[in-house]
């Protein structure tokens, strides 16, 4: 549950996890995970550029609460601006020098990996509804998704956000601030780059006049954030890849499917998704060209070419 609250120009956000997500099928979690995104916000805001993340204010963890500060009144979700045709390459960068400073603060850290490796939270939030629960309708392919799991879980090198989409990031001029840490773990970091790429991917399909210039964002925020990175991660673009095939099919046979995508689009991002899993490209940006021909293809085929 979350409330903004405003008074003589005083914006304030008041946030409480609850046990049961608000989504369709039955989705439980544990609510103590609201301590942890509060306990991330503190960690990381003085890392992190000013603004960068919400200041707490208050908590109180008895009751699985905490207040923040706000985004500006003029502030807006990074995905309605893309919905609605704003593709700025600059937003695109700066998610991504976001997520490769808290890679990097983080990296390899003993003190980050004590306080944050308790990955209870991404099982329940992620790998449950997105992987397993993908692999129990995709039965030739559960073995590649149980195999993602198992080299996930076993490669914790930096602190993973678990939401990194384009509806957690607010917009106010140049400004962004990142929200919702309460998948926060020190696990794998590669499944932040796939889940950001998976929602330009997943837009392209949606709204494909839009396909060329999310592929530009997708380019600048992935080209930003491996300049940024720790250099020791030869792995981690084969890693995102394969998360990215897994996070597409998951958002339409999972238990979270992106809401504004039609039968259609679902029937277009599965295929796509199936594609990249059997036979993976080598590289992220092998991805976009693939789609940009198969979008390509899908238009012509639709009269719309």
């Amino acid at each position: 549950m979350v409330l903004l609250a405003e008074s003589a120009g005083t914006r304030l956000v008041l946030k409480q996890s609850l046990d049961k997500l608000r989504v369709e099928q039955d989705w439980y979690a544990d609510r103590s995970r609201i301590r942890r995104e509060c306990a991330a916000l503190r960690d990381l805001a003085p890392l992190m550029p000013k603004g960068a993340v919400p200041t707490v204010l208050w908590e109180d963890a008895a009751n699985s609460l905490f207040v923040m500060t706000a985004a500006g009144e003029g502030a807006r979700d990074w995905k309605s601006l893309l919905l609605a045709g704003e593709a700025s390459e600059e937003i695109a960068a700066c998610v991504g020098s976001m997520l490769a400073a808290q890679i990097r603060v983080s990296w390899q850290s003993a003190e980050w990996r004590e306080r944050f490796g308790d990955r209870t939270n991404f099982e329940q939030l992620r790998l449950d509804p997105y992987y397993r629960a993908t692999a129990g309708r995709h039965r030739d392919l559960a073995p590649r998704f149980h195999r993602l799991i198992d080299d996930c879980l076993g490669r914790p090198c930096a602190l993973t956000h678990g939401d990194w989409s384009p509806k957690n990031f607010l917009v106010e001029g140049d400004a962004v601030m990142a929200i919702d840490y309460e998948v926060i773990h020190f696990g794998d970091p590669s499944f932040d780059a796939a889940f950001l790429l998976n929602h330009l991917v997943l837009k392209s399909f949606h709204r494909p006049a839009l396909a060329p210039a999310l592929s530009v964002l997708a380019r600048r925020f992935w080209e930003t954030l491996r300049h940024e990175m720790p250099r020791s991660t030869a792995w981690f673009e084969v890693a995102t890849v394969e998360h990215l095939g897994c996070l597409m099919l998951a958002r339409v046979d999972g238990k979270s499917p992106a809401e504004y995508l039609s039968e259609d689009d679902r029937a277009q991002v599965r295929q796509f998704a199936r594609r990249l899993i059997l036979d993976r490209p080598s590289t992220v940006t092998d991805v976009f060209l693939l789609l940009g021909r198969g979008l390509n293809r899908s238009s012509r085929a639709h009269g719309k070419g």
